[in-house]
Formats: C-alpha cells, sequence, structure tokens
C-alpha cells in the first residue's frame, strides 16, 4: 500500500526549536561541562530592579566557567546551550550577570530571567517593578475550580514523568534522585521507592497495560521494573548513552516500542529485553513523541524533522504529515483519528487513515507539552507552558470551561484507566503534583447542579452515557 504525503500549511512554523539549533541536520552532543559547585546562598536579596547590568562573574572560573550547577551543552552544529539544573531551565545565551536569558516560553508575561554575581538565577518581574529568588507564579482567576489534592516533594521531579494507577488509584512519579515514587490519589507516599541502580534521573516512565510493570529511561537506556518488587534484569538489548526520546506498551502489553535520537523506532520483547525485529529507519532526524493505536495494528511517531508519521505494526510507513513541529501524540478510542500537540499553541486533529486535517484546537497561549484521552473517549486533556491544563469536549470541539490553572509551567498530565481522575505536573525546585477529580472538573465547567442550567446537566449526563 502506498503511503500518503500530506503537507500542512496551516501548521508550518519555523520556530520549533526557538533559534537552538541552527544546523538543519540533526546535531549530536558532543560534550557537556557542569559545574558540580552548589550556589552560593551567601546573598541574602537579588540584585535590585533596575540592577540588570553588565560585571564580571564571581563564581570559580568566572565568566569563562559555567555558573554553580549550571550545564554548558556543546554541539556538533556549533550551537551551545545552557541549563540550570536546580530550576530545570534553559538558555541558548551564555549565563553572565547582565545578561536576558531567553527562557522559552517558562515564565509570565512581564518577566525576565537573570544571574546573579555569584551564579544564583533570580528573575525580574516589571508588573511589580522588584526582582526575585523564586519564579513568578501566575494569578489565579477568582472562583477558579482548585485541585483536590496538592502533592509537594521535597526534591525536584523532572519534567515529562507521571503515570496513573487504575486498580489502586495511585500515581507514580520519578525525582531527580534517579527513583519512581508512588503516592495515593490523596498525596501519601506508598511504599519505597523505586531504584534505579545508581542512575541519575529517569527521563521517562510507562505503565503496563496490567498495571503491574513499569519501564524507564536511564543513561543506561530501558529498565524495567516490576512495581510491588523493584528492578528487574538489566538494561534492554540496544540502546546506550540515554538514546530512547520516547516509548509506549502495546495494547496487549507483549512488546513495548520507542524512538531514539538516532531517527530509529525499536521494538522490544518486555519479557527478555530483547529487540522483537531490526531497527525502523523512521527518516526522523530525532524521534520526540510515539504512540500505539488502541488496537494495536499500527503506530504514530513525530520527529523533529517536522513530520509526523503513521505506520503498520511491522514498520511499514502509511501516511506522513510534514511541515508540523509535535510535541505529543494520542489516538481517539476507536483509532480513527490521530490527535497531535503543537508548539503554535493548537491541538489537531487527523484522520488515521488518510492524514486529513479535520479539527483544530486553540486556546493555550504558550506551547503544549503534553495530551491524555479520558478512557471513554469524549474528552481530551492538555497540558502546556501558559501555566494551565485544559479539558476539550471532543463531541462538540470546544474547551469545557476555563483552564485549571498551576503555579508553573505544566510539563505533563496522565489519565487513570478508570476516568475518575487525572494528574498534571510541574517541574523545578517548587514542582508539584496536581490531582483532579474529572466529573466535577467538568460539572464545574457546565454549571451544572444549577436548577437555571438545565441543558448543561442533560449534556453532562449524555456525555456520560456514551458508549
Amino acid at each position: 500500500m502506498p503511503h500518503a504525503k500530506i503537507t500542512s500549511t496551516s501548521a508550518k512554523q519555523g520556530e520549533v526549536d526557538q533559534g537552538l539549533i541552527s544546523d538543519p541536520s540533526r546535531p549530536v552532543l558532543l560534550s557537556v561541562n557542569f559545574s558540580r559547585d552548589p550556589p552560593s546562598m551567601g546573598e541574602k536579596n537579588p540584585p535590585a530592579y533596575g540592577a540588570q547590568h553588565r560585571q564580571d562573574a564571581l563564581w570559580e572560573g568566572g565568566n569563562e566557567a559555567p555558573p554553580p550547577s549550571w550545564y554548558e551543552n556543546i554541539w556538533s552544529c556549533g550551537t551551545r546551550t545552557y541549563e540550570d539544573d536546580l530550576l530545570c531551565m534553559y538558555s541558548s545565551r551564555r549565563p553572565l550577570p547582565g545578561v536576558r536569558l531567553d527562557h522559552f516560553e517558562q515564565l509570565i508575561d512581564g518577566c525576565e530571567w537573570h544571574i546573579s554575581p555569584f551564579g544564583r538565577s533570580y528573575f525580574v518581574n516589571h508588573n511589580t517593578r522588584s526582582t526575585s529568588w523564586k519564579k513568578p507564579a501566575p494569578e489565579r482567576p477568582a472562583g477558579s475550580l482548585m485541585p483536590e489534592c496538592t502533592i509537594e516533594g521535597a526534591r525536584s521531579w523532572h519534567t515529562g514523568n507521571l503515570a496513573c494507577l487504575g486498580t489502586s488509584g495511585n500515581i507514580m512519579s520519578t525525582i531527580l534522585d534517579g527513583s519512581i515514587h508512588q503516592w495515593t490519589r490523596a498525596g501519601r507516599p506508598v511504599g519505597k521507592p523505586l531504584n534505579s541502580d545508581g542512575a541519575y534521573y529517569i527521563r521517562r516512565i510507562a505503565v503496563s497495560p496490567d498495571q503491574l510493570m513499569v519501564v524507564g529511561t536511564i543513561c543506561g537506556g530501558i529498565r524495567l521494573w516490576n512495581i510491588k518488587e523493584g528492578l528487574v534484569g538489566h538494561p534492554w538489548e540496544g540502546n546506550t548513552d540515554d538514546r530512547v526520546q520516547c516509548f509506549d506498551w502495546s495494547p496487549n502489553g507483549a512488546e513495548v516500542a520507542g524512538g531514539l535520537t538516532d531517527g530509529t523506532i525499536r521494538r522490544w520483547n518486555p519479557a527478555t529485553g530483547r529487540q522483537i525485529a531490526p531497527p525502523i529507519k523512521s527518516n526522523h532526524q530525532c524521534v520526540t513523541s510515539f504512540k500505539y493505536s488502541p488496537q494495536g495494528d499500527k503506530f504514530a511517531s513525530a520527529g523533529d524533522d517536522l513530520t509526523m508519521r503513521v505506520w503498520s505494526k511491522d514498520g511499514e510507513l502509511l501516511i506522513e504529515i510534514r511541515d508540523i513541529s509535535v510535541t505529543s501524540l494520542c489516538w481517539s478510542k476507536d483509532g480513527a483519528y490521530i490527535f497531535s500537540a503543537l508548539y503554535d499553541r493548537t491541538i489537531r486533529k487527523w484522520q488515521s487513515i488518510d492524514g486529513k486535517e479535520l479539527i483544530v484546537f486553540r486556546g493555550h497561549t504558550r506551547s503544549i507539552d503534553s495530551l491524555c484521552l479520558s478512557p471513554d473517549g469524549c474528552y481530551l486533556v492538555s497540558a502546556s507552558g501558559d501555566c494551565s491544563v485544559r479539558i476539550w469536549d471532543l463531541e462538540s470541539n470546544q474547551q469545557v470551561g476555563d483552564p485549571l490553572w498551576h503555579h508553573d509551567y505544566v510539563y505533563v498530565v496522565a489519565m487513570s484507566p478508570d476516568e475518575q481522575y487525572f494528574a498534571s505536573a510541574t517541574a523545578g525546585p517548587d514542582a508539584k503534583i496536581y490531582v483532579w477529580n474529572l466529573e466535577e472538573a467538568i460539572r464545574h465547567a457546565r454549571g451544572v447542579g444549577n436548577d437555571a442550567d438545565p441543558e448543561s446537566n442533560a449534556k453532562l449526563k449524555a456525555n456520560q452515557s456514551r458508549p
């Protein structure tokens, strides 16, 4: 069957890498400089508002060295990027006192990111004409829905790591010490953390369909844990150096497939950790998103070549959709449609059989990082850098009510298999997991319970009765 090639002119954009990568070929990370010294806490207050002027760095190594707890990444295309490990924020500008650091939509409007002479990040808020060590948070509108629970940890969660367990109602997350933690829906820790055998952090996690196992990517590749008993076996075959960017369990749990930075898609037998078939050359420069269809007969991938592709289970290319920069993927319950989150702040619905674009969902004001679908297929939930999660009704193709507000950039959202709740997470030193009751969020949005709004009440009941 010849595959279809689709070019989405409406989704085309040139801001995918936000200026970080200028070379058209896939960049390779050549080296990393990291300053392990903690930032100086002797500075009581950050530099005053209006005092952001150039001066020499006073940390060890001065202007030629990364600030304390910062990474300097050197790429094959000549680009250098910089990351504050404590904040989980990155910039393409060298961090020096007086330099306004670009933050790629990680701050609310009217704020700037700077670094003090001793190497500590601070923020300038032009809205209040003040400075602070803490990242400014958006104001929560009056009357907005509050989460049923907020889980706060003593250490940072790494971005993109969240899973909900249907059998117990628990939530799994990762922490930067390289462990996986489990929480009740009420926020209480469950058992001992799952360790990663000395790895610094776990990049991604995914729970098996039977809710018994979890896979995660660490520096040694993919590892498998029994949720009750801990780490199982050795790193899986054929992947090293943290090259696995994304992965998913097949719906029957018989295999795990993932996308790598070398542009290949690989499939593993979770029982043995061995590859099932030769790698699929996806033609993505780097595979950034991957998802099986609910029926398990297809999977979708997206990469930094601005292309989304649909494949048969055997690796035959079926569809190409070009000129879109995808951050997250999910399928409709019947497998007929694919939803993609884009850097252009939209969500798009595609026909999976031919790649035809059907619907564009608009509302987020920053890039969208994560999508999930309610198990009944009626609602789509999205997480964004605009500090919000939004619910979309897939019958009306409209946003349901007001956004669900967070204190910071929302990196990930995950739905519980029993559809009772979903969880969303922020990252950094003030990282939190927010737990939301899905039915309550919909009722709040529709004004259900108000006798003056019988139409909304009837619509909610109809949605809940959908097959």
